[in-house]
């Protein structure tokens, strides 16, 4: 018998009483700071209380105290400006009417998507701090003995992807001063306790949204920067102590100009986190676990598979997320093997359509789904 710890990508709804507060400060607007960190410290316990319920062994805060994953640091860090309206991704394009239905039922992204307009620099840490002091504070009254931790944290890569450059000379330069911008947060996390996870969307989402013109040959380089900025921030952390999360993005769509594995394996082989989340449930990609049976993995190397999906509200059953589990259990053993999610619960706040009290349940279920796996292995 074998135990397969469980964990997820990071984000969790943040509830009908955090949201407006979370877009209000992310706006520049009036909020009551007092009772901004009094809602995100009650979110924080609770959803550290919950996951520790529902059985999973490595824990995240939610990110309950961000606007969304990919934008939080424009209030850490110079350098940004304005707002750009987001490109419509490929495959909804070509679906207005999708799109339109998609938005009415997940709802809109009210975050401020800005623009690189100078140099990019660290300003401050205290949001970071905060979320680290409330994290502790959950873990203390609700962690078991096992229970372990993570933070997310953005990519650089990720960061060029969704803050569109308009400063910097090259992609490689904006790379590079965002790579010492955030090399502090990154070391802080892990000197903290935690693991950190980066979180790297740009190596497979953006191929068909953010870098949706570039020929499928540049973008492969861009991607092999992304990674090597990625390496270069975080040089000083033992690989151990890295986790890395590839998706394809945290929508229900066609994803039918999604990039496929077999075409960036190779690049996101070559970072240094130990532990890689990836889309495993996803239709799209479900079968790509015989991508990862066919490739050369480093031996340190750690797989987490999405085997629960984050753009429905199924619950999936049991003994599918242990069938999930088992395709990768026989490829690198169920050591090296942790049950996750696709994506986040919560990539922004206020927009996604899986229900709060349906997101406990899938953990659950991941739960019981290790075990069923685990007892089989």
């Amino acid at each position: 018998m074998a135990y397969i710890r469980t964990s997820h990508v990071g984000s969790l709804p943040r509830g009908e009483e955090l949201t407006p507060l979370l877009i209000a400060r992310d706006n520049g607007k009036p909020y009551d700071a007092k009772e901004f960190d009094e809602k995100v410290s009650a979110a924080v316990d609770h959803v550290v209380q919950k996951q520790v319920e529902c059985g999973v062994d490595i824990v995240s805060d939610g990110e309950m105290g961000k606007i969304g994953y990919s934008t939080y640091m424009i209030e850490r860090l110079s350098g940004f400006g304005g707002h750009v309206d987001r490109k419509p991704a490929a495959d909804l394009a070509e679906h207005p009417g999708l799109a339109k239905k998609l938005s009415a039922i997940m709802g809109s992204q009210e975050f401020v998507r800005a623009s690189c307009v100078g140099k990019v620099e660290l300003v401050t840490l205290d949001p970071l701090w905060e979320d680290i002091n409330r994290f502790k504070a959950a873990l203390d009254k609700h962690a078991g003995p096992k229970t372990e931790a993570f933070m997310n944290a953005a990519s650089p890569g990720l960061i060029t992807a969704f803050q569109v450059n308009q400063f910097y000379p090259s992609h490689e330069a904006y790379l590079a001063d965002l790579a010492d911008a955030m090399r502090e947060e990154y070391e802080t996390i892990v000197n903290e306790g935690f693991y950190l996870q980066l979180d790297c969307p740009d190596l497979a989402m953006s191929r068909h949204t953010g870098y949706q013109d570039l020929s499928e040959e540049e973008f492969l380089k861009v991607a092999a920067a992304n990674v090597e900025a990625l390496n270069a921030a975080t040089a000083n952390i033992p690989p151990e102590k890295l986790r890395m999360h590839i998706c394809w993005g945290n929508y229900e769509g066609p994803h039918d100009h999604d990039i496929a594995l077999e075409k960036i394996i190779d690049i996101i082989l070559g970072a240094r986190p130990s532990t890689l989340l990836f889309e495993a449930a996803n239709p799209r990609h479900e079968h790509e676990w015989k991508v990862w049976a066919e490739a050369k993995l480093p031996e340190d190397k750690i797989l987490a598979p999405g085997t629960i999906d984050t753009c429905s509200n199924y619950v999936e059953h049991p003994e599918l997320i242990a069938q999930r589990i088992e395709h990768f259990a026989g490829i690198v053993g169920p050591e090296r093997v942790i049950a996750s999610t696709d994506c986040g619960f919560g990539t922004f706040a206020g927009y996604g359509k899986i229900d709060p009290d349906v997101t406990w349940k899938k953990l659950r279920a991941l739960r019981q789904g290790a075990d069923i796996a685990g007892g089989r292995l």
